[in-house]
């Protein structure tokens, strides 16, 4: 595998790519983990601010830790490896690993060639949130993890390493990598949680996720709480709205109360839902809400990637799974393709 050559390549490459970037990926409109909705605006284009490497051929990755509210100057891998410790359990296989490390690092580098216009404060490319991807320092892990520090983070860094200089691609570019932990089942075609439509992010089957212990939730809401938040006149017998249509991947699409209609991501949202595959039932004076799955459910599943891990499964297959028709190719030759599409 080539080494990632960073260091000057993706600078020129930014400098040099923008006005191309900016055509092929403001159609899709970035999502990230929590539902968030976002796309690249040539208003707000950056270019990272620290290209030189602290101690190597990496450049530094500017993150802004939301906590102190500083801005952190990380090496690239180093903050891979921080994004796959905090986003996925380091106890999952390490083909499961590696496939979330590859979904990490695709989304750093699409992030740095066309910033999403996600608002970060001066001086940063990221936030450690899930804005853009979770990310925690080494004493921040080390915290975390006690005295299992050394054994988890070997398997991150093997993780990484394993993928070095890797990104998802689509049609040449780097991919809008979501994620997310437990499927219903089923994951999620992009339209029908978001508004656009990305050819890579098809609903597929999640067998897997049926054994998650984030599976099945459950939540109870006052009729009160329900009302205000919703808006809605919840009546004290009787029924309280109803699901007028489901999506591809078995969420809900439409729910009506009255002549009030949302949709089933306006209801997860308002309400805190796990999922917005839920149903509801009369619970004594208050409403129980009955969920499957953890999250959106576009993208890669966590704990389905896990399950073909298990069964198996390489991390290339894995990604082909939850991502439709990409490929898994070089950092300097996705860059380089770019390059030579602006010539």
């Amino acid at each position: 595998m080539k080494p990632i050559l960073f260091t000057g390549l993706i600078l020129m490459g930014i400098i040099l790519l923008l006005p191309s970037v900016l055509v092929v990926w403001l159609s899709e409109d970035d999502v990230h983990q929590e539902a968030v909705e976002v796309s690249a605006s040539p208003e707000n284009v950056q270019v990272p601010r620290d290209t030189e490497a602290g101690g190597g051929d990496e450049p530094l990755v500017a993150v802004y830790r939301s906590q102190n509210e500083i801005v952190e100057h990380v090496d690239f891998e180093t903050y891979v490896a921080g994004v796959v410790a905090s986003e996925m359990p380091a106890s999952y296989e390490m083909e499961a690993l590696k496939a979330q490390a590859l979904t990490a690092r695709t989304y750093i580098v699409r992030q740095l060639m066309s910033p999403s216009d996600i608002h970060v404060p001066d001086g940063a490319d990221v936030t450690d949130t899930v804005m853009h991807q979770v990310y925690q320092s080494e004493e921040e892990l080390r915290q975390r993890f006690g005295a299992d520090y050394d054994d988890m983070m070997g398997r991150i860094h093997e993780a990484v390493a394993a993928t070095r200089g890797q990104v998802i691609t689509y049609d040449g570019r780097p991919i809008t990598a979501t994620f997310f932990s437990t499927s219903n089942g089923y994951t999620e075609n992009s339209e029908e949680y978001w508004e656009n439509e990305i050819p890579y992010l098809r609903s597929v089957e999640s067998p897997w996720d049926k054994e998650s212990p984030r599976y099945d939730g459950e939540k109870i809401v006052s009729p009160g709480d329900m009302a205000e938040k919703l808006g809605v006149t919840i009546a004290g017998e009787g029924g309280i709205g109803e699901i007028v249509e489901r999506t591809t991947g078995g969420r809900v699409a439409k729910v009506r109360f009255g002549d009030k209609e949302f949709t089933g991501r306006e209801i997860r949202d308002l309400l805190g839902l796990d999922s917005s595959d839920f149903s509801w039932e009369r619970h004594g004076g208050d409403i129980l809400f009955k969920t499957r799955g953890w999250g959106h459910g576009v993208g890669m599943s966590q704990f389905g990637a896990d399950g073909m891990a298990r069964e198996g499964k390489t991390y290339e297959q894995i990604i082909h799974h939850y991502y439709h028709n990409v490929e898994i190719e070089d950092t300097d030759d996705v860059i380089g393709v770019a390059m030579a599409g602006n010539e």
